[in-house]
């Protein structure tokens, strides 16, 4: 007598196949959008790509650099820890850009943010088999520009970069540095060549910017530009001039 025939989710004797991170029902696979934030100053650019992320319903895998640690404990005041990321993540994204905490509006849902660890190189963005949007790299230091363009995965952050170019996803390097040294802008046109959207974090005044806020939403408004997400977190041009006043 032949064996049952499986189906293509279920395991031997019948067991059945739990999908790994599935997506609740009624619901499609989970394909997060991967957020790399380098130890690069810029830590509210991180937090504003993050909130408009959240608020427009996509799924987030993060991953914070060991350097990163140190800038968010140094422009926010408070730690970002592996044990407490959830509590630490909330408090992050609650910080204005001027340091202020509770300034920007409705919490975003953290549900369906997941966390991994910059040493876990067995982390499911490791892989290109692992489902996901692309990733957005913000602040991407001189470190990390150098890392993916030169495809050395001393990381997390730098191999899932590496797979999501090598996978032809969107990537966007949100480049926080200056000046820019010759190493570097060679590596920026390397990553260029590669398919990779090279974005300097370099705010523009045209949107009527009130505050610093108002700055570094612009810059994370064009880093979701640029990877095809829709946001409200900057007026747009039209083609009227004093608009901005």
């Amino acid at each position: 007598m032949e064996p049952p025939r499986q189906t293509p989710y279920e395991e031997p004797y019948g067991q059945p196949y739990e999908e790994p991170y599935a997506a609740p029902p009624g619901r499609g696979r989970r394909r997060p959008w991967v957020v790399g934030v380098s130890g690069a100053s810029g830590t509210p650019y991180a937090a504003a790509v993050l909130r408009a992320l959240l608020l427009a319903g996509e799924a987030v895998d993060l991953v914070v650099s060991r350097a990163a640690r140190l800038t968010v404990l140094d422009e926010t005041g408070g730690p970002f820890r592996d044990a407490h990321w959830r509590e630490d993540l909330r408090r992050w994204l609650d910080t204005g850009a001027d340091g202020r905490p509770g300034a920007l509006g409705a919490e975003p849902d953290l549900s369906d943010v997941r966390h991994w660890a910059a040493g876990d190189l067995a982390a499911g963005p490791s892989s290109g088999s692992y489902a996901a949007k692309g990733m957005i790299v913000v602040p991407a230091s001189t470190a990390a520009v150098a890392g993916i363009a030169l495809g050395l995965s001393k990381d997390l952050l730098q191999r899932a970069a590496s797979v999501t170019l090598k996978e032809g996803r969107p990537l966007v390097v949100v480049v926080r540095e200056t000046p820019l040294p010759g190493p570097t802008l060679r590596q920026m046109v390397a990553l260029d060549e590669a398919g990779a959207v090279v974005l300097p974090a370099s705010p523009a005044f045209y949107a009527g910017a009130t505050g610093i806020q108002d700055l570094v939403d612009f810059v994370a408004g064009r880093a979701l530009d640029s990877a095809g997400v829709t946001h409200k977190l900057y007026r747009r041009w039209e083609g009227e001039l004093g608009r901005s006043r």
